[in-house]
């Protein structure tokens, strides 16, 4: 393979861990606030619970994928293995559609805490500037960029805990357990599940740096399990001190931290105004940990033949440059034209699960259909991966029928309904596999796996199909 499409090993267990927890951590600073509207405070608890039962199930099921089959593409790779070429590039675009539409909904509530420190700089400015700046960061390679994800997870996590060990003394049960406390039933439980989902939204894309781990098979899963503990654990603290400080009765806003501990210590007071500038840190981790994640997607499917080819081309530090530019582009169009995040997240979620429930369905066929694959990490099958599967079933029925199917869209002007947006987005997609892709992708596996009868002709003897390391 030219070095024109080869991504370079630089990464560490404490690398994968920070990429894992750092995609994720801006899910702790807002977005999930949501759910208090839909289902109340007891009501987003319990989603959080399932939710958090759901990820813990699918983050081991994941580990077993993504170590056999330690590939950039992630979720796109198991499911080709497992359910051939279409299969691979539907996962693909589930895939895009979480990891484009999260960052610009991140982006959208770092502008949003920009202005609550800064009332003069307007919230789009800065959104559109602080996208553009870290999808340039990404171009510097990435070592350099899991550096800065490690730094900024580090600090955004000291942030979360400022924020718990001033806010737990404050707590008060009044404001759990009020009239504002279970809304809408079972309902509102299941209306709520999608934003639980956003708190852990993301922590899958490790995997996609897999290519770039030094040793995916041992460090992937002390990445992805250490990930999913401290997530789980900051989830219990966030939700309790935010809910005992009567965030879930306050007015809904992208910055439901510092608003919460305005609440206490007034507008204005050093202690929210802390926690909304590491607050920053974590938005600016998760922003720029998802951009890694986009742009090694985008290298995968392209580099697979299931987007144009160019879009596979890295540069000397071993970065998929238009891998980020033209999903950036998109994102930041839609970062700059979007005013609230809620519609966003829906978006991204919606791919996420849609994904998860793709790549379990690729466990257990991989499991029966090739018994012999090499499994260093081997999850509890069938039970684990089969709790995987039914959450994530629930989950994305709640997204669909309690979300997608009720919000739209507000992009320059226009107010459009979500199912019209992801219609579009797959339809769209089947049209070009079916015109091109299909042909491209056939193409590109004739090149790796050249037919037997040409490498007799050149003396060559037949390769064993390999997975891409």
């Amino acid at each position: 393979m030219s070095q024109t499409h080869e991504l370079k090993k630089h990464l560490k267990p404490i690398h994968l861990w920070a990429i894992s927890v750092g995609m994720v951590i801006s899910g702790q600073y807002f977005g999930w606030n949501y759910g208090f509207e839909q289902g109340g405070i007891i009501g987003l608890a319990i989603a959080a619970v399932i939710v958090t039962i759901f990820y813990t199930t699918f983050i081991f099921s994941y580990s077993e994928l993504s170590t056999s089959i330690p590939h950039a593409g992630g979720p796109s790779a198991y499911a080709k293995r497992a359910l051939g070429p279409f299969g691979g590039f539907m996962a693909g675009v589930a895939c895009l559609l979480e990891f484009v539409f999260a960052p610009p909904a991140i982006a959208v509530s770092t502008g949003a805490y920009l202005h609550f420190l800064i009332p003069a700089i307007h919230p789009v400015y800065a959104t559109v500037g602080v996208f553009i700046f870290f999808i340039l960061i990404n171009l510097i390679g990435v070592k350099e960029a899991a550096m800065i994800e490690l730094v900024a997870t580090i600090v955004a996590l000291i942030g979360l805990a400022i924020y718990y060990a001033a806010g737990l003394p404050h707590i008060k049960m009044d404001n759990i357990l009020n009239e504002y406390s279970f809304v809408n039933g079972w309902t509102g439980v299941l209306a709520a599940i999608p934003f639980g989902v956003w708190f852990y939204l993301a922590i899958e894309g490790g995997a996609m740096a897999a290519e770039e781990v030094e040793n995916p098979r041992k460090d992937i899963p002390k990445g992805f399990i250490g990930g999913i503990l401290t997530l789980a654990t900051a989830t219990l603290f966030t939700l309790l001190v935010t809910a005992g400080l009567g965030g879930g009765k306050g007015e809904l806003a992208d910055y439901p931290l510092p608003q919460a501990l305005a609440s206490i210590y007034g507008e204005g007071s050093a202690i929210p105004t802390t926690v909304a500038i590491i607050g920053l840190f974590g938005l600016i981790a998760s922003l720029h940990g998802i951009i890694m994640g986009y742009s090694r997607q985008t290298y995968a499917l392209a580099r697979e033949g299931y987007l144009p080819r160019v879009l596979a081309k890295v540069n000397k530090k071993g970065a998929p440059v238009w891998g980020l530019l033209v999903p950036g582009a998109i994102a930041v169009i839609c970062a700059g034209s979007a005013t609230f995040a809620n519609a966003l997240i829906i978006l991204s979620v919606f791919g996420a699960v849609t994904m998860y429930c793709i790549s379990m369905v690729s466990l257990f066929i991989l499991r029966k259909k090739e018994p012999n694959l090499e499994r260093p990490f081997k999850v509890a099958y069938p039970i684990v991966p089969g709790i995987a599967l039914t959450l994530g079933l629930l989950c994305l029925y709640s997204i669909v029928r309690y979300s997608v199917l009720t919000t739209s869209l507000s992009v320059f002007g226009m107010t459009v309904p979500l199912t019209y947006v992801i219609g579009f987005i797959f339809i769209s997609a089947i049209l070009y596999y079916v015109l091109y892709g299909a042909k491209q992708v056939k193409s590109v596996s004739q090149e790796s796996n050249p037919p037997i009868e040409l490498l007799a002709a050149s003396g060559d003897s037949p390769k064993r199909e390999t997975t891409p390391m």
